[in-house]
């Protein structure tokens, strides 16, 4: 089967060494289950908690071209971190005969508690994003009412 890897990362404060770690375990998977990666989508500081992502929009724009099988991504939540628009993309990906698949879970097979699994990891990331938000509001509101300033360095 053909298919492509779809890997992310959030921050500008994140390195390229995560996209490398998320590219080697899912070419491994690949391998391992006889898969054969024909290309690899990538976003770079770029959040999952909406569509919004260049990569991601141009590897559901070739997904019409029916050159490959399935998305391959680390896990479910470098997908989206919004179970509104996973459940819109999967099926956009669905109607072009294109399957979602994770390397580090287990939601892969067409086993009925796959789809409970899979609808709590996507619960689960939304959680996630939005629960660290909140955290980073919090900590920013702190550090502002104790005159706290943020310092920027530019390159």
């Amino acid at each position: 089967m053909n298919i492509v890897i779809y890997a992310r990362y959030s921050s500008d404060k994140q390195t390229e060494n995560s996209i490398e770690g998320q590219l080697k375990v899912c070419h491994e998977f690949a391998e391992r289950n006889g898969y054969i990666v024909v290309g690899e989508y990538i976003d770079r500081a770029m959040t999952g908690r909406n569509d919004d992502r260049p990569a991601f929009q141009k590897m559901l724009e070739d997904s019409k071209k029916k050159t490959f099988e399935a998305v391959l991504v680390y896990q479910l939540d470098r997908f989206a971190r919004n179970r509104e628009d996973s459940a819109i993309n999967k099926l956009k990906l669905k109607k072009n005969g294109v399957k979602l698949l994770s390397a580090r879970e287990n939601t892969n097979s067409e086993d009925a508690s796959s789809i409970l699994l899979e609808s709590v990891l996507e619960g689960m990331a939304e959680y996630f994003s939005k629960e660290l938000a909140q955290k980073v509001k919090r900590g920013m509101r702190l550090n502002a009412e104790k005159g706290f300033t943020l310092v920027v360095k530019l390159h």
